[in-house]
């Protein structure tokens, strides 16, 4: 650059801190040395406008669900009960952007995400709130956009990928990766900044209404996909921000917002791994507080989480960003807090930085406090560092930034492209599980001689509705209720459709049985007729996701078992009874307990919300198009009261056959799917039998497409401790990979595990790796496991910390030769 550069004598003019010459901690230092501490204040809020579950809202519903409400003396409806929540978002919607970001502002709230509006019309109404938050400060700093983006970019019209549920039983992460990167590269067009996505929880309990937002029940599993769609959404310059942190899935009875009754071991070693693999392999830049407290202390308000654990330990130096409404909690539910000013001045010394949506406890409350010197003007100024430097990093405080200028590209983004549809349509065929193939599966098979059926039944009340397809947090099942007669915005075919595509020269005729959650028989008559008149049924059925009561899965949709919804159990139980050949599909956001239903069924799939191009993914492997390739990420259980479910148990959480009368085996276990195909898996060899505690062996198998089609199958590493100083699993996965063979072909896979893929947290709450002999086990599942072999750990005790080894790398070599036995 010239001295005669214009934009060199532009930055020369500027203040230090609008330099992008100099090192961001440089600028952050001159711009906090300008600003007075109400301006510091300030940039720790944020303003949410079109709220959709506050003052905005014309229907009643809030976040609890809708209220039935009750009846006057004179007989007019009494208006209904506001919910805790919602009563606070709707004292905060009260607030103008205006007077919110007097002084400044840290965020805007999902201005894209709220309420149905495109492109174009959001990225107008972003520069018009970044104008007045620039008008309203002196030093003329903008406000970080974020938006929600679990399964897409949460706004009308943009593309419905898969739940994270589904992105989990591909156990690919490059595939999830570039899921995030697709989504990633929308919000940045749009100007969005932060994207509230990855859930890194893992399950506990199924029962949990949001399972279908987490990638399942093993950590290591979360770890790497989780790790995989941060590198991805990071990659094209969005923050990514890992929730919830932490312990929020293994509330006590699967309630949301529980309590959870979880000691610190097991916090250590399944709950926080996903986490710290995110923000070390991953490069995630936020984490967002979990609402529920664990052993009695509320996450919004630990520092031992927030500040030891996350930023001294793990060295964590991006934002953590509160869940919507969860310091307000801390006085209005936890109860540790007497008010919304002590619970904001708590949960700034436990380590939050920003409050979302609105600012309810980090008001200017605290600005007198730090003059009066009852708050401590370096806690402060430790949470608006953070910040700025996250608005330096993203070009915020450049001298050349405009608002107009961020969202250049809007007007012409298309946020459901050919591209994003193929990409969801990539992940949902990869996603769906072919539990058992049954006597009918798949429907077309040449080899066998099986010609498409001429007329097939379609029943059930997921096999025409798109909105079945769909997590809770894609738009139009988490917005669009509000809004009722506007079209989805996105091409979403049903199964009932995608299976008519699929087999033209069929007659399909479809009958729902009953809905989703009502428990109206009434349709079970012509669902049956249907049935018999079909040389198959394939019945369709699950869950319709919603938020906080409003679905049978999502967000505030827990449930007491697992039971499939409403009638649907007894309506599979009359179409069985036909003789007709029912093939049955689980599209759902949890498992459900299949174990009366396997026996009876002809043909068993499962589908975990796959998205807008799901119903073709459906309708794909049903016929044999699609070969079957996803594996459960979760367990399919037998009875709906076996808990508990996950297959990560001690011994004594295992089948105890004498001891108790409860047997939690699942009916299909966790990495469990088949195809239309065979594999063999055998050959297992170990480098060594004995290795230091600080040293690495390999593990490798060969796997062999056995079958007449190609397909692709998932390896599974587990480890087996049987003796250590406190309780150990009875496996837990260590390391996986999938490998796609022709047939007749056989690959070499070699799994390089270093002794601290062996860590637990012992007695003292230290992680270490201990010496003694570790089983290696080698399958398609946590059951399937036809290879084994042990390795010995010799020398002392090692403690190992946050440089210990994460991952277990894998090396896939081609081969010729066939697959021995083990």
């Amino acid at each position: 650059m010239s001295a005669a550069d214009p934009r060199l004598e532009t930055r020369q003019s500027v203040p230090r801190w609008r330099n992008p010459e100099l090192p961001a901690s440089e600028r952050v230092d001159a711009l906090l040395a300008e600003m007075t501490v109400a301006e510091k204040v300030a940039q720790l809020g944020s303003r949410w406008l079109g709220n959709f579950m506050g003052h905005d809202s014309d229907d009643g519903e809030g976040l609890d669900g809708p209220s039935d409400g009750g009846e006057a003396a004179d007989g007019r409806a009494e208006r209904p009960q506001v919910a805790p929540l919602e009563a606070l978002f709707e004292e905060a919607g009260r607030v103008p952007l205006e007077e919110a970001a007097r002084d400044g502002l840290g965020h805007l709230t999902r201005v894209y995400g709220s309420r149905p509006v495109g492109a174009e019309e959001g990225a107008a109404l972003l520069v018009a709130q970044q104008h007045t938050v620039l008008k309203g400060n002196r030093l003329g700093i903008p406000a970080l956009a974020h938006e929600e983006c679990l399964t897409g970019l949460n706004t009308y019209g943009a593309t419905v990928y898969p739940a994270p549920l589904a992105w989990a039983a591909a156990f690919d992460p490059d595939l999830v990766r570039r899921v995030g990167a697709a989504i990633g590269r929308d919000m940045r067009a749009l100007g969005v900044h932060q994207g509230l996505a990855p859930v890194l929880d893992v399950v506990r309990d199924y029962r949990w209404g949001r399972v279908e937002e987490t990638m399942g029940e093993d950590p290591y599993l979360v770890s790497m996909l989780g790790a995989a769609y941060v590198g991805g959404l990071e990659g094209e310059g969005v923050i990514a921000t890992l929730k919830h942190f932490a312990g929020y899935s293994a509330a006590r009875g699967a309630r949301n917002h529980g309590p959870v009754p979880m000691g610190r071991r097991e916090l250590m070693d399944v709950i926080l791994p996903p986490f710290e693999t995110a923000i070390t392999l991953g490069g995630a830049r936020s984490v967002m507080n979990s609402y529920s407290d664990i052993d009695g202390v509320p996450a919004g308000a630990d520092p031992w989480l927030l500040t030891q654990l996350l930023r001294e330990d793990w060295g964590f130096t991006g934002t953590v960003v509160s869940d919507y409404g969860s310091l307000a909690f801390l006085a209005g539910m936890h109860g540790v807090a007497a008010d919304f000013d002590e619970a904001g001045v708590m949960a700034l010394g436990a380590g939050i930085d920003v409050e979302l949506p609105d600012t309810l406890t980090f008001g200017r409350h605290l600005a007198d406090r730090v003059r009066r010197g009852d708050l401590p003007e370096s806690l402060l100024d430790r949470a608006v560092r953070r910040l700025l430097t996250q608005k330096v990093e993203l070009g915020l405080l450049d001298p050349e930034w405009t608002p107009e200028g961020s969202v250049t590209s809007a007007a012409t983004r298309d946020l459901d492209s050919p591209e994003n549809r193929d990409l969801a349509r990539e992940v949902a065929e990869r996603s769906v599980v072919l539990l058992d193939a049954g006597s009918a599966l798949p429907l077309v098979d040449a080899d066998a001689g099986r010609a498409a059926p001429t007329r097939i039944a379609v029943v059930g009340p997921c096999a025409a509705d798109s909105r079945t397809l769909m997590g809770c947090y894609a738009f139009p099942n988490h917005v669009l209720p509000r809004h009722p007669g506007l079209p989805l915005g996105i091409a979403a075919p049903t199964v009932v459709d995608a299976l008519r595509d699929e087999l033209p020269g069929t007659d399909v005729v479809f009958e729902p049985g009953c809905d989703v959650r009502e428990r109206d028989r009434s349709g079970f008559a012509a669902a049956v007729d249907a049935a018999r008149g079909a040389e198959v049924c394939i019945a369709v059925v699950g869950d319709r996701a919603g938020l906080f009561g409003n679905g049978t899965s999502g967000e505030g949709c827990d449930v007491e078992d697992l039971q499939l919804p409403g009638v649907q159990a007894e309506l599979l139980a009359e179409l069985f009874a036909t003789g007709t050949p029912v093939i049955v599909v689980v599209l759902s956001g949890r498992p459900y307990a299949l174990g009366e239903v396997h026996p009876r069924a002809a043909g068993l799939v499962q589908a975990f919300m796959p998205g807008q191009e799901g119903a073709a993914a459906i309708a794909g492997v049903l016929s044999g198009r699609v070969q079957p390739s996803g594996r459960l990420p979760v367990q399919i259980p037998r009875r709906p009261g076996g808990q508990p479910g996950t297959y990560l148990q001690p011994p004594l959480g295992a089948h105890t056959q004498g001891i108790s009368s409860v047997d939690p085996t699942p009916l299909f276990p966790f990495g469990h799917g088949r195809s239309y195909t065979t594999f063999e898996i055998g050959d297992l060899r170990v480098s060594a039998s004995e290795i230091p505690t600080d040293g690495e062996f390999t593990v490798s198998v060969r796997v062999r497409n056995t079958g007449a089609r190609q397909g692709r199958e998932v390896i599974q590493l587990y480890l087996r401790d049987p003796v250590a100083q406190v309780t150990r699993p009875v496996r837990q996965l260590a390391g996986f990979q999938q490998v796609e063979l022709a047939p007749g072909a056989s690959a070499r896979l070699s799994f390089r595990v270093h002794a601290d893929r062996t860590a637990f947290t012992g007695r003292d709450l230290t992680r270490i790796v201990e010496p003694g002999e570790v089983e290696v086990q080698a399958g398609t599942s946590s059951q399937e496991l036809p290879c084994r072999a042990a390795v010995r750990l010799t020398g002392p005790v090692r403690q190992v910390g946050h440089d210990r080894r994460l991952t277990t790398p894998v090396d896939v070599t081609l081969e010729e030769t066939d697959a021995t036995a083990c």
